[in-house]
């Protein structure tokens, strides 16, 4: 895709992020609270805190991948609180939304 799709999904323990590229069907990169990696920067997932370190390595992985432009797909949820943390860290990373 020209632009693949941000899409993220929260629960109340954890919130998650993907890079779908909805023309092949495929994720192209992935983050959540539940990465290992990640798991050690902090105690709880369901937090704003978390969420920004989420939007940072997605965006990350992104640029790796070679995409600097997405869509963001709030799925539903409103743009507030974690979601709205999670890609603000994503922008200040450079990826375009």
């Amino acid at each position: 895709a020209a632009r693949p799709r941000l899409t993220v999904f929260r629960s109340a323990r954890h919130i998650y992020a993907q890079l779908v590229d909805d023309q092949a069907g495929r994720t192209l990169a992935s983050s959540s609270t539940m990465t290992k990696d990640l798991r050690s920067q902090f105690q709880h997932g369901g937090n704003v805190a978390a969420a920004k370190i989420v939007g940072q390595d997605i965006a990350t992985k992104a640029m790796a991948a070679g995409v600097d432009s997405v869509i963001f797909d709030r799925n539903g949820f409103r743009y507030h609180g974690r979601l709205q943390a999670l890609a603000e860290a994503a922008r200040e990373k450079g990826l375009k939304f």
